[in-house]
């Protein structure tokens, strides 16, 4: 009868352990869900600044249309895409569009001085800064997660309950990795 009782624990234990293991995953899907989410806000708060941003500019910047029709173009595509890796794309194209306006605009003295471009300056700056963080935050969280996936024993429930791993937020362009710089030489790098 022992015998009976060592087992039926055992599998009591086993079956808890599961519980635990699937439920420990889910909750690490979730945060990487939650995560992405940040990041789509703050990206979609960048691609909203970009109407401003291209109607302070196009007055001042006749010779680069083209520029601020490549921004338009995608803050369209944004608008449309449906994947983190579509997203990650369009986020990448954008960072060198918005950093070739910011360099063209060292041209235009006049539109460094206005106003609503050092306004839209800031607003930039402190969106990229939220970007940055929230990319962090998710790469944090995907490492986490992919890596419950991939130790044993989690990877057993991993692999029961079909889980899948979830893809880093990487920048593939190299000049998409710097920063967006929008200072303008006012003392503040």
């Amino acid at each position: 009868m022992s015998i009976l009782w060592i087992i039926l624990a055992i599998v009591v234990l086993i079956v808890l352990w599961a519980i635990f293991a699937y439920n420990s995953l889910v909750r690490k899907k979730l945060k990487v869900d939650n995560a992405w989410g940040q990041i789509d806000v703050q990206l979609q708060r960048r691609f909203d600044l970009i109407p401003n941003l291209v109607n302070v500019v196009k007055g001042y910047m006749d010779y680069e249309k083209d520029v601020l029709a490549k921004v338009t173009e995608l803050r369209t595509a944004w608008a449309n895409a449906s994947s983190v890796d579509e997203k990650v794309n369009l986020d990448n194209q954008l960072t060198g569009a918005l950093k070739t306006i910011m360099a063209v605009s060292e041209n235009y003295p006049d539109l460094k001085a206005n106003q609503s471009f050092s306004e839209l300056q800031e607003e930039l700056r402190n969106t990229e800064n939220k970007i940055s963080y929230s990319r962090q935050f998710y790469n944090d969280s995907v490492t986490m997660y992919n890596t419950a996936l991939l130790v044993f024993p989690t990877s057993i429930i991993a692999s029961i309950f079909h889980f899948t791993s979830k893809t880093l937020f990487v920048v593939s362009d190299e000049e998409a990795r710097n920063n967006v710089k929008v200072d303008f030489g006012n003392g503040n790098n």
